[in-house]
């Protein structure tokens, strides 16, 4: 990947259809866009000694802040 990875490039990939798969605290995560301003994370794998939520709704807020924190990021495009 040419140049660093910004939050911007981020935000774009999900608002064209992007299905993006990060780590954040030990657990991997998928997520994508819903609605304006709404996005669904759902933990794909599980830390026992860090529960989590199998699903949540964030807004672009919250999405904002986990950018810097996340790890090992993955993108697919949704069929």
């Amino acid at each position: 990947m040419e140049g660093k990875y910004t939050f911007d490039r981020f935000n774009n990939e999900l608002d064209n259809g992007f299905q993006i798969y990060f780590n954040y605290v030990n657990n991997r995560y998928l997520v994508f866009k819903t609605s304006e301003n709404c996005y669904t994370q759902k933990l794909i794998s599980t830390n026992e000694k860090n529960p989590q939520p199998r699903m949540l709704m964030i807004t672009h807020k919250r999405l904002k802040e986990l950018f810097p924190h996340m790890t090992d990021i993955e993108y697919k495009v949704m069929i």
